[in-house]
This record gives structure tokens, sequence and C-alpha cells, in this order.
């Protein structure tokens, strides 16, 4: 039987016999990254290399499933306030889903894969299955593909996932929202996995056609906690059953389920052109609940867009008087 040295805690032991190694990587003394060596190898490698014990590796209880979830159960903590990032925290065999890109950093003992969809029940299925669940992000306008976050060690993991504009990270548990959230189409940054991401319709042509978030918008729905993503400031809205708001399409980021959406023009065409205001905006009528931002990632490039300059390097002074005519005094 085959001999291997372990290094760990800064100094090398063994040599044991491949059986007790497979032991103790079960009782936790050892994970995929612990380095071995035995006579014969070039170098030391990690234990997630080596076959043998990759096959002979003992699986790892997955997380109790606690009070007939099927979504795993993460810990977080939010940081920052502009820009801000979520740092979540994995148990042993714990997964998180993030959008392709969204990762900020993640510790040693994290396994990151990319798959069809979002690795929920829903998609959970053949090829066929997972291809559907794919299909539906390219529907809303997101990539094909998730990433999913893997713990694979003993003990606690972390790994941080960033917002990609200034704003807020909110942080949802759909068990308080009845199992379901619909929120624009790329509001999502991350969660924990077994929550599906799914497309809702617009079921009213209105909201459709001229709906600032168009006919199709995203829809979670589990029983796991779900982080989105909104710009500015973000306010939330208690509606009760018949209470109207009405809110410019851009700034509707979330509602839930009981939430009736619709849109409506905005005054005479007077108003419309000249208000500055757009054409349109949405209705919603309770009950229930929705989460607005005061800045839309749109109106942001635009002001962006409107700000920088137009041809060659040429540039403006926003605080300046003169404006243009400045210009006919630089060298």
């Amino acid at each position: 039987m085959s001999s291997w040295y372990v290094a760990a805690n800064g100094k090398s032991t063994g040599p044991y016999p491949q059986a007790q190694i497979v032991k103790d990587m079960a009782a936790g003394l050892y994970n995929r990254q612990t380095m071995v060596w035995q006579e014969g190898m070039a170098d030391w490698l990690p234990l997630g290399q080596i076959p043998e014990f990759v096959k002979n590796k003992p699986a790892m209880a997955p997380p109790p499933v606690a009070n007939g979830m099927t979504a795993h159960e993460i810990d977080y903590e939010i940081f920052g306030h502009e820009m801000q990032f979520v740092e979540i925290e994995l148990d042993p065999e714990e997964s998180a889903v993030a959008e392709a890109g969204a990762m900020m950093y993640m510790d040693d003992g994290i396994e990151m894969e990319t798959i069809f969809g979002d690795g929920s029940a829903a998609d959970s299925g053949g090829f066929m299955d997972k291809l559907v669940g794919a299909g539906k992000r390219l529907i809303t306008g997101e990539s094909l593909f998730c990433t999913v976050f893997t713990s694979h060690r003993p003990g606690k993991s972390r790994v941080a996932f960033a917002a990609p504009y200034p704003g807020k990270i909110i942080p949802l548990d759909l068990r308080n929202y009845d199992n379901m959230i619909i929120c624009q189409k790329d509001a999502f940054l991350c969660a924990a996995k077994g929550v599906a991401i799914g497309v809702h319709f617009q079921r009213k042509i209105g909201a459709a056609l001229f709906g600032g978030e168009g006919f199709i918008m995203q829809k979670l729905e589990g029983d796991g906690k779900i982080f989105i993503h909104a710009g500015g400031t973000i306010v939330e809205k208690e509606l009760a059953a018949g209470e109207t708001l009405r809110v410019d399409t851009g700034c509707l980021v979330a509602l839930t389920r009981s939430v009736n959406y619709d849109i409506e023009m905005v005054g005479g065409i007077k108003s419309s052109i000249f208000g500055g205001e757009g054409f349109f905006f949405a209705v919603l009528h309770g009950p229930g609940h929705v989460w607005l931002q005061s800045l839309p990632f749109s109106r942001l490039s635009a002001k962006i867009i409107q700000a920088s300059p137009q041809t060659g390097t040429n540039s403006q002074g926003e605080g300046s008087v003169l404006g243009s005519m400045g210009r006919l005094f630089q060298d």
C-alpha cells in the first residue's frame, strides 16, 4: 500500500497509508487543498488533484435543510456605502449563485463552476431542462450562464460579490414575500443556491410596449436569500389594498406578486414633450410591497454621455461661465 507525506501547519508529517489519509479527510483534518507527496512525484500536490483521494473521498454531508427549505441557508454582510459589495459566508458544501463576472474575491477552498441556468431544482434535470433555464435568462437580456460558488473545506468560507455601479444592494429573504419577487431584468446580483431565476411577462400590452423595464422582467422564486442591486437611494413602499402609486418607469426596481402593474401616459402632449419626464409612467396598485431607486442606470449613463466630449479631445468646463466660448482662448 502506498505511503503519503502531508504538509500541514507548516511542517511535513508521515508517511501515512492511503486509508489513513482518507479517514482523516472524512474527519475534517484535511481538505482538498492540503498538500501531499509520495515517492516518485515531482512535486507536492493538493489532495483535490489526486485521483485516488478524489475517488475515495467520502462525500461530505449536504447542509441541513431547515423547515423544509430547498435553498441553501447562507449568512452575509454588506460593506460600503455608494459602491457596495456583499460578503457571503458558506458552511461546508453550501453554495451561492451569482451573475457571471460579479465575484470580487473568495477564500481558498471555494470551488467556482460556470453552469447553464441558475442551478436550482427548477433546471436540475437533463440537458434540455438546463438549456430551457438558460434560455429564459437569455430572454431577459442576461448571460446564458451563472456561476456557482461551493465551499469544499471544513469550517466557514467567504465569497464576495460587488455592485456593478453606484447604488445599494438590497438583501431579501423570499420566505417573507410569498416566495417570489419580480424585479427589473438587470437587478439580480446573487443568491443562495436553490433560488430559481425565471421570466415574468407583463399581462397588459401597455406595460409590455411602454414600460421602462419592457415586456419581460425577472422572477426570483424559492425560499432562500437573494441580493438585488439598484442605483442611488432605495425607497420602499408598502401599498394598502386599493392604494395607487405612480412612478417613473425607470425608477421601479422590484415588487411583490400581489402588486398590479400598468402603464399610463403622462398628461397631454405638451406635458409629455416639455415636461422632461417621458411619455409614460408606471402605475402600481396595492396591496403589496415595492422597491424604488432614485438613480436608474439609464439616467446615469445618459448624463455621462451628455457630459462627455463629442469629438476629438475637446473638453467642457462645467463650472465655466464662458462655456464653449472659453475654448477660443485655449492654446
